[in-house]
């Protein structure tokens, strides 16, 4: 009998997601290697897939089918890499094959040829000196244990500052100095280029490679291939790399797990947190997840004692951080014409004023655009579409209003309710504030970073005003003299269970550019002083809010206390998964309910249910809704039904 392959199909059917036996052919025996790619015949067709082991017999009682042909020798999935897209196939309910799309880039001939040659990896650098960590009293041991190869977990908040891409990769030359490996992960890619700036800087060149989109198919599986054949023992990349191939993996750094970016918007929608964690655990490896801010999440692990918290006393941060001052009631706004002309208080107005004496201020405005959103002027209704009953929006002050949903433009809108044709704003984008900005403040430049005007890479020092959406805020040299938190409502009002914690979250990271309170840095918080998130920015404690938003979910049995599966589709299909599924006892099915807009092919509505379990209940919750969609997908279902576990939103 031939030797037989065991090959992971690719074939996104949960009711196929599990390996196939074939014969290997006298011919491939020698290229076909575990970990490389191959065709093979599956129900007639013609078929890719991944070898994932050999094996001397099979437990298959009749025939087995040939393996077709040996793509690429290269074995480009490890077996490491293998074993957690099992898990994380298991962990989301979804199938290995979806994961392995997600895990290894598709291949590129030329690229593969290219870097067929024998170069060695770069001599690792020597164990650095604490630095920055000094500040943290943890920071020196966390180094010390990266440095023995050890295995450490810490939830890391960061001071406020631009140090924190240094301080990263000292963390990851500790590791390169041990002779283990290094993986940074980070929202998007000017968080790349300055991680890998400072990782170049403090490690030498040749230490690192950056696995993003941006270099194109062929650069990034030539790097991809330098990674997993041991050239390069560091990676720093986006929300892909979670997989990078990393021989001897020794560190795992996570940056701002808060950020939406983090969520992998295709099957099985794994979030780059629990995916780093599994790996830490099944590799031995440490992990650290640092921002500015903390999640409930990261918290959860802290107070689990998973992982271990690294912060800086509270004298330290008071010392780094800026002074934060809440405004934006009606007596503020009455004080002064000029700053109602603006949409500022008095506070706001005079802050950005004697700081633009001494440098940049950065505005943070929540929304892009200019009118995002509009209402009648004389009863103050709604504006809807006429066509589809979008909401209408300005793209400019002399232009028509366009509905944004449609497209179409409402150049005769009459209000339904009291047939008035004129509109007010009911928020403010971006491009309309830096109008408002440049009247109030007619001779500083005003600049735009984020929407349709692309997103600013620094901010000299001098003084100009940097209109910002969040996550699109600029690092301004020497850091920002001031900075005004617009329209705070629009954050904290969001339909969202994790509005008050992002919106804590994007106001840190505005306000950790600032410089420090002991070197004059404000910022301006408009908001009502009395919420829970606004004092945790006052305080500057991320740490105490996130401790306080777990207790609070835990009473509500919100996640991350619980456990959530999100099942999305028909109604029927839907009713159809939760019949067939053998759910846990504790299992509470919330819904269905509506989807706003939501249609199937045949104009049918969408509906989703939520199914909550307790966190012990999270692997039988997975496995159950898996085996439901494996007996629809054998039954050839017509309807689909997308199952998003743990959800990052919830709508």
């Amino acid at each position: 009998m031939l030797p037989v392959a065991r090959v992971a199909v690719d074939l996104p059917l949960a009711h196929l997601d599990r390996p196939f036996d074939y014969e290997v052919p006298a011919t491939l025996d020698a290229d076909a290697v575990p970990g490389s790619r191959v065709r093979v015949r599956f129900a007639g067709q013609l078929v890719g897939g991944f070898l994932l082991e050999r094996a001397a017999a099979t437990e298959h009682p009749g025939r087995l089918a040939r393996l077709e042909r040996v793509v690429s020798a290269e074995p480009v999935l490890s077996p490491a890499i293998a074993r957690l897209a099992r898990d994380v196939a298991d962990r989301y309910a979804g199938t290995l094959a979806d994961v392995l799309r997600l895990a290894v880039p598709p291949r590129h001939a030329a690229a593969e040829s290219a870097s067929a040659g024998s170069a060695e990896p770069a001599l690792p650098p020597t164990p650095p000196e604490p630095g920055g960590w000094a500040r943290y009293p943890r920071g020196p041991a966390l180094l010390r244990a990266l440095g023995a190869g050890a295995a450490p977990r810490a939830v890391w908040t960061a001071l406020p500052g631009p140090e924190w891409p240094a301080l990263v990769a000292t963390a990851v030359r500790a590791a390169l100095a041990a002779g283990r490996g290094a993986l940074v992960v980070v929202p998007d890619h000017r968080d790349v280029a300055r991680v890998g700036a400072a990782v170049t800087a403090a490690c030498g060149p040749g230490q690192h490679v950056e696995l993003t989109a941006e270099p194109g198919p062929r650069v990034r599986y030539r790097r991809f291939l330098d990674v997993r054949r041991g050239r390069v023992r560091a990676v720093v990349g986006t929300r892909a790399a979670v997989f990078a191939p990393v021989v001897d993996l020794g560190l795992l750094v996570l940056w701002d797990d808060g950020d939406d970016l983090h969520a992998e918007p295709h099957a099985p929608y794994p979030h780059a947190r629990e995916v780093l964690a599994l790996r830490s655990h099944h590799e031995g490896a440490a992990l650290l997840l640092g921002g500015v801010g903390r999640t409930a999440e990261a918290q959860l692990l802290v107070a689990s004692g998973w992982a271990q918290p690294v912060e800086a006393t509270r004298a330290v941060t008071r010392a780094a951080a800026p002074r934060v001052l809440v405004a934006g009631g009606d007596a503020d706004l009455a004080r002064d014409p000029a700053a109602r002309t603006a949409r500022l208080p008095s506070v706001a107005f005079e802050t950005a004023r004697t700081a633009l004496a001494d440098g940049p201020v950065l505005v943070q405005v929540p929304r892009r655009g200019y009118l995002p959103a509009t209402a009648c002027a004389t009863c103050h209704a709604p504006a809807r579409c006429p066509a589809c009953a979008g909401p209408l929006t300005l793209a400019g002050g002399r232009q028509l209003p366009v509905c944004g949903w449609c497209g179409q433009t409402a150049g005769e809108w009459r209000c339904p309710e009291c047939e008035g044709a004129r509109l007010r704003a009911v928020v403010v984008g971006a491009r309309r504030t830096a109008e408002e900005l440049g009247r109030a403040f007619p001779r500083v430049p005003v600049r735009l970073s984020g929407g349709d005007g692309g997103v600013l890479d620094a901010v000299p020092a001098r003084p100009a005003l940097v209109v910002a959406t969040p996550g699109a805020e600029p690092p301004a040299e020497g850091g920002y003299a001031a900075a005004l938190l617009l329209d705070g409502w629009a954050l904290l009002g969001r339909a969202d269970l994790r509005a008050a914690e992002e919106a804590l979250r994007r106001w840190l990271t505005a306000a950790a550019l600032v410089r420090p309170g002991t070197a004059g840095g404000r910022v301006v918080l408009l908001a009502e002083a009395g919420l829970p998130a606004v004092q945790a920015l006052v305080r500057w404690d991320p740490a105490g809010y996130a401790a306080r938003e777990l207790a609070e979910r835990e009473r509500l049995d919100f996640p991350p206390a619980v456990r959530l599966a999100l099942l999305t589709g028909t109604a029927d299909a839907v009713a159809e998964v939760l019949a067939l599924a053998d759910l846990p006892g504790s299992a509470a099915v919330l819904g269905p309910l509506p989807v706003d807009g939501g249609r199937s092919g045949d104009e049918r509505p969408t509906v989703r249910s939520l199914v909550r379990v307790p966190r012990g209940d999270g692997p039988a919750l997975s496995a159950a809704l898996k085996a439901a969609q494996a007996v629809r997908s054998a039954r050839k279902a017509a309807d689909f039904v997308t199952v998003r576990v743990d959800p990052a939103v919830l709508g």
